[in-house]
């Protein structure tokens, strides 16, 4: 067992590892930076000399792989440098903006997983065929809408047209409800695809037909039988889904205009902050990383097999 833990530490290590590399790469390929965007303005009055200087403070003159080697050293110490926009330390932005976006996420992520168990369970135990049909489609419905859209489309009907949540200075809980359903749709249909193949494929097993023969109620098979094999492959879906919930939140943000890591991204990308950008990407795929290797390490303690095979492997 730990063997397999150092193991996937190691992948988890070397994930982060290439993230930096590709998104610092990426980065240093676009052309201008931030420094010329806000510095390089006639009323400013800054002249050649003085934007040179600033260029040479912040390093951006060196030499790449010189660049490259401080960044990776000041990530691997906590230091994430400064934003050229804001004049603040990257690691304030990140972490002013941080709980708008894991509260976002999070419940998020619960009204996910409350659609999915529902369209699930209701398409299991709907009692006509064109009923169950229609449910097990909707998941492909949800999947093909853009997030954008969705929450363009939310603001349109029930801010604009019903009136029945503002979007214009709303309250603390009311400005979450389109946003964390905009979040949650497109999330919830890959959960109750993979839901819907596990319970079909639970259901053939001996024992919910052993079970069947006993005369338990199909509510009843669902519940003690099927349900817990069925859920524990889309834990692992769960983890994976986990960064498009991230990606989901940035433009869901966006769209709302709200203050939080998607906010704080957008805005880096406009005027490329580039310290800035580096940052969410490397804490985007760390946050990732850490559920999925959550979820690699939980996924034995829920299944007495896998956990039976780990001690083999150790």
């Amino acid at each position: 067992m730990s063997r397999y833990i150092l193991s996937r530490l190691g992948q988890a290590l070397l994930v982060l590892w290439i993230a930096f590399t590709v998104s610092y790469l990426l980065l240093q390929a676009l052309p201008g930076d931030a420094i010329l965007i806000k510095f390089q303005n006639p009323e400013l009055g800054l002249g050649p000399e003085q934007i040179a200087a600033l260029r040479e403070a912040y390093g951006v003159d060196s030499p790449l792989w010189q660049q490259y080697l401080h960044t990776l050293g000041n990530f691997l110490t906590g230091q994430f440098g400064y934003s050229v926009v804001g004049s603040v330390p990257v690691a304030h932005e990140l972490l002013a903006n941080l709980p708008a976006t894991a509260r976002l996420a999070s419940l998020g992520l619960i009204l996910a997983t409350a659609l999915a168990l529902a369209i699930a369970f209701l398409a299991t135990l709907a009692p006509f065929a064109w009923l169950r049909g229609a449910l097990q489609s909707i998941p492909a419905l949800f999947v093909s809408i853009p997030v954008f859209w969705l929450g363009i489309m939310l603001i349109q009907i029930f801010s604009f047209r019903l009136k029945w949540i503002s979007v214009i200075n709303p309250g603390e809980i009311e400005g979450l409800i389109l946003p964390v359903i905009t979040l949650a749709v497109p999330i919830s249909a890959p959960l109750a695809q993979i839901l819907l193949r596990n319970i079909d494929e639970a259901s053939t097993q001996g024992y919910v037909a052993v079970a069947r023969a006993k005369g338990a109620s199909p509510t009843w098979v669902l519940w003690k039988h099927v349900a817990r094999n069925a859920l524990l492959p889309t834990l692992t879906i769960a983890g994976i889904l986990f960064g498009e919930l991230l990606a989901g939140a940035v433009i869901t943000e966006t769209v709302f205009g709200l203050n939080g890591i998607g906010g704080l991204t957008e805005r880096s990308v406009r005027f490329q902050d580039t310290s800035v950008i580096q940052a969410v990407v490397v804490f985007s795929a760390a946050a990732f990383v850490l559920v999925n290797l959550a979820v690699d390490l939980l996924y034995p303690v829920f299944d007495p097999r896998l956990r039976k095979a780990k001690g083999v492997l150790a």
